[in-house]
């Protein structure tokens, strides 16, 4: 049998390293997007960010700009705007990495699964057929076919093209 090892995973699964001060949805506020903390979109009401631990290839966090950690605090304006990100952004994956389905949901409290619980966000996960093995179940291992940084720079240009095409209030 052979092993795959990822030893750069065990600090962060620890909660040794990783996991940077502050949040990081409200990171670089000033740029519509920024690579190295891996942020495809933002405007006054949204951010997207590919996931850095991601369950699947392409794996989106989808978070209203305002730092708020329950969906009952968003304005109504707040809520149809992170939903039409959550829209956009899934014509976007479909676009360019064409999966069979998508899991879109939304984890509120870290009893629930939320790894950042104060500041709500979306998580959308393409999934293919078979995209997932028996490296997850008996390794605890997933594999991610292409590189973060390509994936990023795939998106990236559909993503900014909102920022250009949405109306301005």
């Amino acid at each position: 049998m052979n092993s795959l090892f990822a030893p750069w995973r065990m600090d962060y699964i620890l909660g040794k390293e990783g996991r940077e001060p502050g949040c990081f949805f409200c990171a670089a506020v000033d740029k519509p997007h920024d690579k190295a903390g891996l942020i495809l979109f933002r405007d006054a009401d949204s951010v997207v960010l590919l996931n850095r631990f991601p369950y699947a290839n392409g794996h989106l966090l989808v978070a209203p700009a305002r730092h708020v950690a329950d969906i009952t605090d968003l304005s109504t304006k707040e809520n149809g705007a992170l939903i039409k990100k959550v829209e956009q952004s899934v014509v976007i994956i479909r676009h360019h990495l064409k999966p069979h389905g998508m899991n879109i949901g939304l984890n509120l409290g870290e009893v629930a699964g939320a790894g950042r619980a104060d500041h709500l966000h979306y998580h959308i996960v393409p999934r293919w057929q078979g995209d997932h093995n028996f490296m997850t179940v008996l390794a605890d291992v997933r594999t991610i076919p292409d590189h973060i940084d390509h994936t990023f720079d795939l998106l990236l240009p559909d993503f900014q093209k909102l920022l250009v095409t949405e109306p301005t209030e």
